[in-house]
């Protein structure tokens, strides 16, 4: 099974169109239009009866402390934790692509509903939930895609890989909320094949300036 993209390359930069936010002009970063990006697949195993979809950034800083702080920089080699971008269970075993733009079009100030979704799926909850807990403006349940918005001052570029599963079941049982966690264990004992695409990002002045 392979998974590719019309809209960046594997181990290639993500435009800023699929991203929660781009560089600023003025101030260091501005919401973006957050499309979802385009996504295929082909040669998916026998048996296949549906797939599910995950995107997480592994090089999410495991301590927030420093997160876009003036005068401050999160050193490349400081410890690192998954965050998810999104979580999209039970496509229909005949589906082969995800058009860009077809689950999320535009940031949605504390979250697009949810679970239901385009497609006869199930969007789970993604990390932004977390991250904008007790946030004023923010703070809501963040349901389907949100793209990337890595600190603007860590010196590592993040990686978004996307994760799709053939599985064995046209609907997977969930336990309890869809949250990440809580679809990757249900995945257990269904996934026939999985194929992964890699995306880069980074709002970091100085890595931007020289790539």
């Amino acid at each position: 099974m392979q998974l590719y993209s019309d809209s960046f390359q594997h181990g290639q930069r993500i435009p800023g169109e699929f991203a929660f936010a781009v560089p600023a002009k003025v101030g260091h970063i501005a919401l973006s239009s957050n499309r979802n990006p385009h996504l295929a697949w082909r040669d998916p195993p026998p048996g296949t009866r549906s797939f599910a979809l995950l995107c997480h950034d592994p090089d999410a800083p495991a301590c927030a402390d420093d997160v876009n702080q003036e005068g401050r920089e999160l050193p490349a080699d400081l410890p690192r934790a998954d965050f998810y971008h999104w979580v999209l269970l039970d496509i229909p075993g005949d589906c082969r692509g995800i058009a860009a733009g077809s689950h999320s079009d535009g940031v949605t100030a504390r979250g697009k509903p949810g679970p239901e979704s385009v497609g006869g799926g199930r969007h789970g909850l993604n990390d932004y939930s977390l991250w904008f807990a007790g946030d004023a403006d923010m703070d809501g349940r963040y349901y389907g895609y949100d793209g990337p918005c890595p600190p603007w001052n860590d010196a590592r570029e993040h990686r978004y890989v996307f994760t799709l599963y053939a599985l064995d079941v046209a609907r997977l049982a969930v336990d309890g909320e869809l949250t990440p966690s809580a679809a990757l264990s249900a995945l257990r004992g269904h996934v026939l094949e999985q194929a992964e695409l890699m995306g880069r990002y980074a709002l970091s002045p100085a890595i931007l300036a020289t790539s």
